[in-house]
């Protein structure tokens, strides 16, 4: 039980520090939303080749909302610290669920060509799978509750 405890510890601390380290590069002042636009307008490459630029316009799409970027930034980080805390590190790891899913099927349908990074991301997706898992006894009755059948 000991090992478990461990390794549960040593997975919110490995989610924890991805989702902060992730979410502060979106926090920093970026170009304005319409950057990508204007360059096209002005005949400028905007991308080196068609991967790049899937990758561009994903990450643009989302800066371009105006707040979508930092919303993103914010609830990585949130999520971060929750998991870091080891207190609130359950509500983290379902706050980072979603978060993990985009940041692998990101890396697996834009950026599939870097192995490295799919290994790291899918890492990642299932170390918060497991943190899940770890207590599933814990959140169980949120989702299935036989009681609420009894007194209809």
């Amino acid at each position: 039980m000991k090992v478990i405890k461990i390794l549960i510890l040593i997975l919110n601390l490995y989610v924890g520090g991805f989702m902060i380290y992730g979410s502060l590069g979106k926090f920093k002042p970026s170009s304005k939303p319409t950057e990508i636009i204007e360059k096209v307008q002005k005949g400028e490459e905007v991308a080196p080749n068609e991967e790049v630029l899937k990758i561009k316009n994903y990450i643009f799409g989302m800066k371009q909302s105006g707040f979508f970027w930092q919303f993103l930034g914010i609830m990585e980080f949130l999520a971060g610290i929750l998991l870091v805390s080891q207190v609130f590190s359950r509500i983290g790891a379902i706050i980072a669920l979603p978060l993990t899913v985009n940041i692998f099927l990101f890396h697996l349908f834009l950026e599939g060509h870097e192995i490295g990074e799919l290994i790291q991301t899918f890492a990642l997706l299932i170390a918060n799978i497991i943190l899940i898992g770890s207590t599933y006894k814990i959140w169980k009755p949120l989702l299935y509750d036989k009681g609420i059948l009894k007194t209809i």
